[in-house]
C-alpha cells in the first residue's frame, strides 16, 4: 500500500520515519498472524468454531486501520519542504510471500501493494476482499473439513420463485386488493408472511413452509442465499427469511457479486461442490452446475409473477389461496435434502468422508424418478 497515496507523511528526520515503518510492518506481521492462525491450526480443526476466520480478519482490519489514522498524528516539519514519498510496501520476511488474498489493495499477509483486479471477489464477505485460487482452494478444503465434522453440507438458495415471490405495489391488481386494504382482516398465516416494502414499492409474500424449513434444512447445510437480484434487494430479504440472522450470516451473493454475465458460479462460495446443492427454480443460469441443482418448481403468488411467465389464468393471490404448507414444494424438497444427507453419512459405507461427492448421491436420488417417468411414457404409447 502506498502510503503517501492516502496519508503523506511528514517526519522531523529520515530516524523517524524509519522507526514508524519499522512499527508499521510489524503491526501487519502480528495482523497477518491472526489471519493465518486460522491455516496453522490444520491439526486441530475440531476447535475452530464457524465464524473464526471472519473475527480474525476483522481484528486484523482494526489493527491496519488504527495504524493508518496514526498516520495523522506524526510530527510535521516546515523546514523539510515536500513530504517524504513511500511508494509501497514489501514483506519484511525474506520468505517470498505467495499473497493469498487482497484487502482494500493491499496483501493482507505481506502488506504490499497490489493490482485492484489480483484474485476472484469476495465483496459480499469482506468489502474490497479478494482472495487468490490457492488460497480459496485451502479455505474450502478447510472448512470442508470442519462441517463433515459436524455433518452438514452446502445449500446454495435462490430467492425469487424459490423461497418467496415479490410484486411492484403499481403492478397489483384490483383482485389482489384486499392484501393492502384488508390486511387486519388476512388469515394469520398469510398476515405473518405478507410484508410490505414502502422503501422499496413492494410487496413481498414468503412461501408456505419456509419457517419450517429453513430452521430444519440448518441442521444439515451451511446455507447461502444466491440471487441475480440487487444487493439491497437481497438483503432486505434475508432479514425477511432470517431476522435474527441465525441461517446466513454474510453468505448472501447478489447479482454485482457474480464473475459471469446472467450466470451463477460456485466460484464464489466457499465450499467444495462436491459437497454443495442448490435449490434454484432456473435451470440455464447454472450451466456449469447443472449436477448440483435441484429444480423448484416455481411459486406464483402475484398476479404480475404469472403475467411475467406467460400464464393465462388467475394467480394464487388473486384465488385467495396459496401452496399447502403440508404437501408443497418446500415440503417435498425438505424430503429430499433429508434423503440426500442420509445416503452422504451413511455410517455403513466403507470410504472417505472427504473423497464422497453429494453429486452423485444426487444421481441416486433422481434415478427412480427418472425411471418412473420413462415407464409412464411407455404405457401411453400402449394405451394408445
Amino acid at each position: 500500500m502506498s502510503l503517501a497515496a492516502d496519508s503523506p507523511v511528514h517526519s522531523s528526520s529520515s530516524d523517524d520515519l524509519a522507526a514508524f515503518l519499522d512499527a508499521e510492518l510489524d503491526a501487519i506481521s502480528d495482523a497477518s498472524a491472526d489471519i493465518q492462525e486460522v491455516a496453522e491450526e490444520e491439526e486441530n480443526i475440531d476447535d475452530v468454531e464457524e465464524g473464526d476466520f471472519e473475527s480474525k480478519f476483522d481484528r486484523a482490519k482494526r489493527r491496519k486501520v488504527e495504524s493508518y489514522e496514526n498516520v495523522a498524528d506524526l510530527p510535521s516539519s516546515s523546514s523539510q519542504g515536500e513530504p517524504v514519498q513511500i511508494s509501497s510496501w514489501s514483506s519484511p520476511k525474506t520468505n517470498k510471500c505467495l499473497h493469498p488474498g487482497v484487502y482494500a489493495g493491499m496483501c493482507m499477509k505481506c502488506g504490499i501493494k497490489m493490482d485492484d483486479e489480483s484474485g476472484v471477489a469476495f465483496g459480499y464477505i469482506h468489502k474490497n476482499l479478494r482472495l487468490a485460487n490457492d488460497e480459496i482452494s485451502r479455505l474450502r478444503e478447510k472448512d470442508l473439513k470442519k462441517l463433515l465434522h459436524h455433518k452438514k453440507l452446502y445449500l446454495v438458495l435462490d430467492l425469487d420463485h424459490t423461497l418467496l415471490n415479490s410484486t411492484r405495489l403499481v403492478d397489483v391488481t384490483v383482485e389482489e386488493g384486499y392484501l393492502v386494504d384488508q390486511r387486519d382482516a388476512l388469515p394469520d398465516t398469510l398476515k405473518r408472511d405478507l410484508f410490505r416494502l414502502e422503501s422499496m414499492q413492494m410487496m413481498t409474500k414468503l412461501r408456505p413452509f419456509i419457517h419450517t424449513f429453513l430452521k430444519s434444512a440448518s441442521d444439515m447445510f451451511e446455507m447461502y442465499i444466491y440471487t441475480m437480484g440487487e444487493r439491497p434487494y437481497a438483503l432486505e430479504m434475508a432479514k425477511l427469511l432470517d431476522p435474527g440472522d441465525v441461517y446466513f450470516n454474510s453468505r448472501i451473493i447478489a447479482q454485482g457479486d457474480c464473475t459471469q454475465r446472467h450466470q451463477k458460479g460456485l466460484d464464489i462460495v466457499l465450499g467444495q461442490e462436491s459437497a454443495v446443492l442448490i435449490l434454484d427454480d432456473t435451470e440455464a443460469v447454472w450451466k456449469k452446475h447443472n449436477e448440483n441443482l435441484i429444480l423448484m418448481e416455481r411459486y406464483h403468488f402475484f398476479a404480475s409473477s404469472s403475467k411475467h411467465f406467460g400464464f393465462n389464468c388467475k394467480s394464487l393471490s388473486e384465488l385467495r389461496s396459496d401452496e399447502s404448507e403440508s404437501d408443497g414444494a418446500l415440503t417435498t424438497v425438505l424430503r429430499v435434502l433429508l434423503r440426500i444427507h442420509s445416503l452422504f453419512f451413511d455410517p455403513g459405507r466403507d470410504d472417505n468422508l472427504v473423497d464422497r461427492d453429494v453429486r452423485q448421491v444426487l444421481k441416486r436420488v433422481r434415478l427412480p424418478t427418472c425411471l418412473y417417468d420413462k415407464l409412464l411414457v411407455i404405457c401411453r404409447y400402449i394405451v394408445q
